[in-house]
């Protein structure tokens, strides 16, 4: 009954970290370009009582081992990086990956992270900036007389300038891939960074063999589907009410062992 006790509990605590990645998916729901999580779980080692195979009274093998599980324990947490639907905002600084790719986003130190939220502005400068002011790499900075800005879906910058009737190209966006999207961290804010587990990042263009093409007046929406999270989050509430019930009945029996009488 103890064991009893301390895999409920590791159950609860499952069942818990379970509503907690579901409460972030949700509230994510409207997040641009989020990409949702899921716990992924694993049984806790074994105690074995009697090996499969070992002899029995009748010297017979035994052809099943005789064990008890002792919980459950969560080992990661998986981010699907599936195409989230897109939306036409009609803002020519909104640009949306349809496709694998993120937007290499550097720091005022030049430290590189990677998004794929491309709600994108322009700063004093001219310079093409996120919302937190961290600048699209590589570099691309619009002349103060533009009166026009044009994006294609290979990620060529054109504009056209006070007085001229003809577009100008002045930049190229490229885009970042990765062998193990997964393994980025997430460090919140839609930026990851890249991490031994991730592997190094190559650099392309959009549209390029295995890269996405960028859409001008678009914003990638987030990938939650929320009847999908409604019935995981019940999922997850039952089986925290069950690990309850495990640990209330173990609690009676161990109450009915303690008042036996000799």
């Amino acid at each position: 009954m103890i064991r009893s006790l301390y895999a409920a509990t590791t159950g609860m605590l499952a069942q818990q970290m379970n509503i907690d990645n579901v409460a972030n998916n949700m509230a994510n729901v409207n997040t641009t370009a989020f990409k949702k999580a899921k716990v992924h779980f694993q049984d806790l080692m074994y105690q074995t009582i009697k090996e499969a195979g070992s002899p029995t009274a009748e010297g017979m093998n035994r052809p099943t081992e005789l064990s008890v599980g002792v919980g459950v324990k969560p080992v990661s947490t998986y981010r699907s990086f599936t195409q989230g639907g897109v939306n036409n905002t009609g803002n020519p600084l909104d640009i949306a990956i349809n496709g694998e790719g993120f937007f290499q986003l550097a720091t005022a130190d030049g430290e590189i992270f990677y998004g794929r939220d491309g709600s994108f502005r322009i700063n004093e400068l001219g310079e093409i900036v996120t919302s937190e002011g961290m600048y699209l790499e590589p570099g691309i900075t619009l002349p103060a007389d533009t009166e026009s800005v044009s994006i294609t879906q290979d990620g060529i910058v054109l504009v056209v300038l006070h007085g001229e009737s003809t577009a100008e190209e002045i930049g190229q966006i490229e885009l970042a891939r990765f062998v193990n999207p997964a393994g980025l961290k997430s460090i919140g804010g839609n930026l990851y960074q890249e991490t031994s587990a991730s592997g190094a990042p190559s650099v392309g263009i959009p549209g390029n063999t295995t890269y996405g093409r960028v859409m001008q007046g678009y914003l990638e929406n987030s990938n939650v589907e929320i009847v999908q999270e409604m019935e995981d989050m019940i999922l997850a509430q039952r089986g925290y009410e069950l690990n309850s019930k495990v640990v209330r009945t173990s609690e009676s029996m161990l109450e009915t062992a303690n008042g036996l009488k000799r």
